[in-house]
């Protein structure tokens, strides 16, 4: 059974592929021109969505079609590229275009996962006894699509990710924003310096207050919560076992790629109809 509905994988593999620098099935510097052949792209692929959904160490993901240091060398040369961002941005004009993204309110939140070999990105998770911890800062669309991801560690307040979250999202989206944004922040954001910054980019804030209770499901800021939700489900995004930066956030992207193109196709499957068309909310 795949790791990934083909109904999912299939349009994500199509826009990647697009993306990666075409090459021979042998390398022309060769002196001989006959040594092994390059492992497909398609093959490789697979094997890495294989180890974000599962979040298992490469040498147990690989098999004999792909091995585990084929995966990290093309794994490495894809996140240097980009290639996962600029996947993710494609998606994200994709859902623009047919579904429409809700711009109005942008939800944004915070969320520490687990990071137990260390890295770039890696650092003592206040939540777990100062263990190895991931800070991943997301900022979503009005129903939970993700905009923009940053990732930092564990140790690193909420507060201090806000810009370059919001950055990041207007990176992915493109600069053509509606009027009268607003932010929807939890308790942790409930400082001068986030008004500060939301009054120089020009949004609105809504933040909840400390030491007032506010119930998540009160305001607009849930879907945030929910989308965390979403990219949990990814073995890779819970226990981040890589210490590169860039890979890091290679995964990271590539999971919110796939969020998205899941919310694409369920809000489209009641609006239009297509030849593949899945018939119920479970996606095959």
């Amino acid at each position: 059974m795949p790791a990934i509905p083909s109904s999912l994988l299939e349009p994500v593999w199509v826009e990647f592929a697009a993306l990666l620098p075409t090459r021979g099935e042998f390398h022309p510097d060769h002196p001989l021109g006959c040594h092994r052949r390059r492992i497909p792209d398609r093959v490789v692929f697979e094997h890495l969505v294989d180890a974000l959904v599962h979040g298992s160490g490469y040498e147990r993901i690989a098999s004999g079609r792909c091995s585990d240091s084929t995966m990290r060398r093309r794994l490495k040369e894809w996140s240097r590229a980009g290639i996962a961002e600029q996947v993710h941005r494609v998606a994200l004009a994709a859902y623009d275009r047919i579904i429409g993204l809700r711009l109005a309110d942008i939800p944004t939140d915070g969320c520490i996962t687990k990071a137990p070999c260390g890295g770039d990105k890696a650092g003592p998770s206040p939540v777990d006894r100062r263990k190895g911890g991931l800070k991943r800062s997301v900022a979503t669309e009005g129903a939970g699509v993700p905009l923009g991801v940053v990732s930092a560690g564990a140790n690193r307040h909420d507060s201090p990710l806000l810009g370059p979250t919001l950055q990041a999202a207007t990176t992915q989206v493109g600069p053509h924003w509606p009027k009268g944004i607003t932010v929807h922040l939890d308790a942790g954001y409930d400082s001068q310096v986030t008004r500060s910054l939301l009054d120089e980019l020009g949004l609105h804030g809504e933040i909840a207050r400390k030491g007032v209770p506010a119930p998540v499901q009160v305001g607009k800021r849930w879907v945030a919560e929910r989308t965390h939700a979403w990219m949990n489900g990814y073995g890779k995004l819970r226990r981040c076992t890589d210490r590169d930066a860039k890979i890091v956030d290679f995964f990271l992207h590539l999971a919110a790629t796939f969020v998205t193109v899941r919310a694409l196709i369920r809000e489209a499957r009641t609006r239009y109809r297509w030849p593949s068309r899945p018939t119920t909310r479970r996606l095959k």
